[in-house]
């Protein structure tokens, strides 16, 4: 069985590093806030080419925080994606706001920003583009409108960490940067976690109250708040796995050079990777006719496959009340039935990756 990630593999790569610093923090009794969080902020901070790190509970409270530092509130508009992960717009409504929806480009998966200005109104109160599968949205024309409208700019980089865009990284071009660490991601803990960075110094400390109940001092609470705090253990394993996440990104960049090339000319379309993008591939994601009877097939050849992502947002039940139906996002509605996510990790072989594109090449006939 090829998986289509495989988490075990990566901690027999680091399992002594990993073991020997779980018991460090278990050795110290100190488990919430302690000094792997601050470490790890920083560090992760600069890897992203922030000044800033907040460490959350959770790459959803990431985005949940970022509206509320904001002010982002009922009657207030957020312009984003409908082809992401519920999350991204759940926290835009959780905040009282409207989610706004722009279509995609057909061929990054991204925000369409040359359909965003349309989209803008009196109500706008921030943009929140998605840097899908691990490619940056295109932020030179976000950013251009954003500081021709003065709108504050977030970002969703769960799934970008390491990207860049004409040299720039993901998390460094708008007000906040919001990073996922949920296991799968390219930089994963064993469990739940996420961080807020920004090179605001009044967000970072708006966002660290907000984690704590809303207090800077402990009992005395200035504003209402959340309990979101990344936990000491998760932070101590995210530091020893940063170390490595160069490496892993290249091992992905070769995993998807190779499959580039067992699957040129096929009546499929390979991931497109936009000029001045830096690709990191959290997945693989190919446009496939037939795709649903492929991903049937590849499973009985024992090939996991994912879905990401099978109803846009404007479909989904919980925004039926905004009245999109089928229609409204073509693009985004269309990439839905076609796209399909192949096995990509670091540690996938060559001989994986060959028999991967072969079954494909059979389904296909080719």
């Amino acid at each position: 069985m090829i998986s289509v990630l495989d988490l075990r593999a990566q901690y027999q790569s680091i399992r002594d590093e990993i073991n020997e610093t779980v018991l460090e923090v278990l050795e110290s009794g100190h488990f919430i806030l302690g000094p792997n969080v601050k470490a790890l902020e920083q560090e992760v901070a600069q890897y992203c080419g922030c000044a800033y790190g907040v460490g959350v509970a959770s790459g959803t409270d990431a985005l949940r925080l970022a509206m509320d530092a904001l002010e982002i509130g009922p009657g207030d508009e957020v312009i984003t994606t409908p082809f992401t992960f519920i999350a991204t717009a759940n926290t835009i409504s959780r905040a009282g706001a409207i989610p706004v929806f722009v279509d995609i480009d057909p061929q990054t998966f991204n925000l369409n920003p040359a359909l965003v200005e349309r989209a803008i109104t009196r109500r706008t109160r921030a943009i929140l583009p998605v840097h899908l599968f691990g490619q940056l949205a295109d932020m030179g024309a976000l950013m251009e409108l954003a500081l021709r409208y003065d709108l504050p700019v977030v970002e969703d980089s769960a799934q970008a960490i390491g990207a860049t865009f004409e040299g720039e990284l993901a998390c460094s071009f708008g007000i906040i940067g919001c990073l996922s660490f949920y296991p799968t991601k390219n930089l994963g803990a064993y469990g739940d976690g996420g961080m807020a960075v920004t090179s605001s110094a009044e967000m970072a400390g708006r966002l660290d109250v907000l984690r704590r109940h809303g207090g800077r001092v402990k009992y005395y609470h200035e504003r209402l708040g959340y309990n979101s705090r990344l936990d000491e253990l998760q932070a101590a394993i995210l530091r020893v796995k940063l170390r490595h996440l160069d490496v892993w990104t290249e091992g992905r960049r070769r995993v998807a050079a190779r499959y580039d090339e067992l699957l040129a000319g096929l009546p499929i379309t390979t991931p497109h990777q936009a000029p001045g993008m830096r690709h990191v591939y959290h997945q693989y994601t190919i446009r496939a006719p037939r795709r649903d009877q492929l991903q049937s097939f590849l499973n009985e050849q024992g090939i996991g496959t994912m879905i990401y992502y099978p109803l846009p947002l404007h479909l989904q039940g919980m925004y039926a009340d905004l009245g999109l139906g089928a229609g409204s996002f073509p693009e985004a509605e269309r990439a839905a039935g076609e796209v399909l996510a192949l096995p990509i990790y670091p540690e996938l072989t060559d001989d994986q990756i060959e028999q991967v594109a072969n079954a494909i090449r059979h389904f296909y006939g080719c």
